[in-house]
């Protein structure tokens, strides 16, 4: 992990407004004088993947606001297994659950090399109480989680493994930067599909070798696959 400081969150307008997250990240509306209000360093880390931000359990003393790249939040069974309960891109928040004073309630893991903000509870808490601004940000956010975990449990859990891969590549077709001809969607290991999708892991593999055979998919370099999205639309309504 390589870590930079930015001192009190403000260096000026100038730089903020370079910020190339600025409208999507949590103190989007702020103004230069609630920053007056911050009286604890806010760091910027950055995570090779496999890394962790936090445990589930842990206390909770911060939120992140990822810049870049991909964090899984992971929730642990009883039986020693996991499900990937959400992906956190560039603009989402981690760990809002700390504001009511709640240890962590998932594990959050890099999954693709990421640049996060780490920002102190304490702060965020003061910040909320004081500028209606951030609280309506925070309002966002908390509304934002809960139909992110609506769409996630309705098209990522239900279903046959067919559809719910097939849903999986479209979703992630919809985020991923556009480009041009077939859609380009970057998968992930065997065992994060299984974990995201409640299958096993040799299920995933054997739906994903049967995509690639019948030309739902096709694989370019390896884990980047383009997309026949409207073969992807059929096979997610089987």
């Amino acid at each position: 992990m390589k870590k930079s400081r930015i001192d009190a969150a403000w260096r000026g307008q100038a730089e903020c407004e370079g910020c190339t997250i600025r409208d999507m990240a949590l103190f989007a509306d702020l103004r230069p004088e609630d920053f007056d209000l911050i009286h604890l360093p806010i760091d910027e880390l950055q995570y090779d993947p496999g890394a962790t931000l936090y445990h589930a359990g842990d206390e909770g003393t911060a939120l992140f606001t990822v810049r870049s790249g991909l964090v899984k939040l992971v929730q642990y069974l009883p039986d020693g297994s996991q499900r990937i309960v959400r992906l956190l891109r560039r603009g989402d928040t981690a760990g809002l659950e700390v504001l009511l004073g709640e240890a962590y309630e998932h594990a959050a893991v890099v999954l693709r090399p990421a640049l996060v903000c780490r920002l102190p509870r304490d702060v965020v808490s003061r910040l909320s109480v004081e500028t209606p601004r951030l609280h309506t940000q925070l309002m966002k956010r908390w509304h934002n989680n809960v139909k992110q975990a609506d769409e996630w449990l309705t098209g990522l859990s239900t279903g046959s493994a067919r559809s719910r891969v097939a849903r999986l590549f479209l979703h992630l077709a919809e985020v991923e930067p556009a480009c041009t001809g077939a859609p380009e969607v970057e998968l992930f290991s065997r065992e994060d599909l299984g974990a995201m999708l409640g299958v096993t892991t040799e299920t995933a593999s054997r739906v994903v070798a049967e995509f690639k055979r019948g030309g739902i998919v096709t694989e370019g370099k390896t884990n980047r696959f383009r997309c026949d999205l409207d073969a992807l639309r059929h096979t997610a309504g089987e």
